[in-house]
């Protein structure tokens, strides 16, 4: 494909997300499979989606000067491409970037808007974009330096203050590398790092999981052991299997189960030996929870559809082991892999999400026996949704605890975290690298 008709496709990527509300990753991914890109041409579409996306605001800031009028959507996201470009890559000239802005331009809308994009591009060119450090007001200017929204880069520093808010602010603006699970009971992780080496990858192992691996460099998704030994799963979504203290022959309930790293990692670690029910609101999710444990040859999971607030209407109260609650979220977290969440949620959504959460998680705890462990998890960065909800939680069930034993079994590399407090692990993205998660252990007293 030639690097024009890859920016066209970005293009495409880009006003789909940012005016139909499409999710840029699965945009993407179809764009790879329906026109099978190599590497380089992948590379380059992933890197101009994300990166626009990524820093939409501060496009939006670079261009306001020059543009005074409305212009058609398609118009806009091209010239942030184009200026995105311009400011953050170095590999091509600005009379290159420009050339092809033009030529699409011309090709979607005519010679008339060409002009335009030309005239606009030459005159950022010339006269440069306006400074960030003007902006007096030091939340303000956060914003706009790393494309948040104000109104949450104010609930940041409300929950964590400046310091944290900015370092997360910024580490959201650069994805991370992909971690994968090594099926353990198929091979081992050094195994697994020796193959992975000989076959021309730069690996490390993870500090949250003995099963994780980190990919530094190559395309995972192509090796022929992908999908019958690995999984891809961020290291901080693996520390919940590790954190489930699971043996053999237990009566597992994952409440929120899709699309099934967590769920097949449990399985793995009771050696496929016992009994996991998995459940999703969505009958379609359920299938990827299926067909996940059967890539891996896992037989204890059973994967069914229901909503997880009436689960007492099928199982007695003190029925399960273990529960993992891996709520649905915000996403905040994991604003690295998927930008355009920033840019799509409000005060109200996560207002929404965490009375939700709260149901959920009183709907499901008397379902576990006395002395059981209760993981709660999430991939967001919002105390309203993890720390003040657990508060909450506990406050009104007596018969819950943290349970004691939680931090003495986090890794070493968790244990000096400053997200780590009484009421449970706040992983940032800057801490270790990883997406922002919260995850926390209960236990029910005797």
């Amino acid at each position: 494909m030639a690097q024009k008709t890859v920016r066209e496709a970005v293009l495409n990527i880009l006003v789909r997300v940012g005016q139909s509300g499409g999710y840029s990753h699965l945009l993407i991914q179809r764009e790879i499979r329906k026109d099978n890109l190599n590497q380089k041409d992948v590379a380059l579409l992933t890197e101009l989606v994300y990166g626009t996306l990524q820093r939409r605001d501060t496009l939006a800031y670079f261009l306001k000067p020059f543009v005074r009028k409305r212009v058609k959507p398609w118009v806009k996201w091209l010239l942030y491409l184009a200026i995105y470009q311009m400011q953050y890559l170095e590999r091509v000239p600005d009379h290159a970037i420009i050339y092809e802005a033009v030529e699409l331009a011309k090709k979607k809308g005519g010679k008339g808007l060409s002009s335009f994009v030309n005239g606009v591009l030459r005159n950022v060119q010339r006269k440069g974009v306006p400074s960030i450090d003007s902006i007096e007001n030091p939340v303000k200017r956060l914003a706009v330096e790393t494309s948040h929204p104000e109104w949450l880069v104010e609930r940041f520093v409300r929950w964590y203050g400046f310091d944290i808010a900015r370092s997360m602010c910024f580490r959201n603006l650069h994805e991370k590398e992909v971690s994968v699970r090594v099926q353990s009971m198929k091979t081992s992780r050094e195994e697994m790092i020796k193959k992975l080496e000989e076959d021309g990858f730069e690996v490390e192992r993870s500090p949250l999981s003995a099963q994780g691996i980190i990919i530094k460099n190559g395309n995972i998704f192509r090796h022929p052991l992908f999908k019958e030994y690995l999984t891809v799963q961020d290291e901080s979504s693996m520390l919940v299997g590790e954190m489930m203290d699971v043996e053999p022959g237990m009566f597992v309930l994952d409440a929120c189960s899709a699309p099934g790293g967590k769920t097949t990692h449990i399985a793995e670690k009771m050696n496929d030996e016992g009994c996991i029910h998995a459940y999703d609101l969505h009958e379609k999710k359920t299938k990827l929870v299926e067909e996940k444990a059967k890539d891996l040859g896992l037989t204890i999971v059973e994967a069914k559809q229901a909503d997880s607030r009436k689960l007492h209407e099928i199982y007695d109260n003190g029925t399960f082991d273990r529960i993992l609650l891996d709520a649905p979220c915000s996403g905040l977290g994991v604003l690295r892999g998927k930008p355009d969440i920033k840019y799509q949620k409000s005060v109200d959504d996560i207002q929404n999400l965490a009375k939700v959460q709260g149901d959920l998680l009183a709907a499901v705890a008397p379902l576990l026996k006395p002395d059981g462990k209760l993981i709660y998890s999430t991939c967001t960065v919002d105390k309203e949704e993890n720390e003040l909800l657990i508060q909450a939680f506990l406050e009104n069930h007596k018969d819950f605890v943290i349970d004691p034993h939680f931090k003495a079994s986090l890794p070493e590399v968790c244990k000096e975290l400053e997200g780590l407090t009484e009421w449970g692990l706040q992983l940032f993205p800057q801490d270790l690298d990883t997406d922002g998660f919260f995850l926390t252990r209960l236990i029910k007293k005797v």
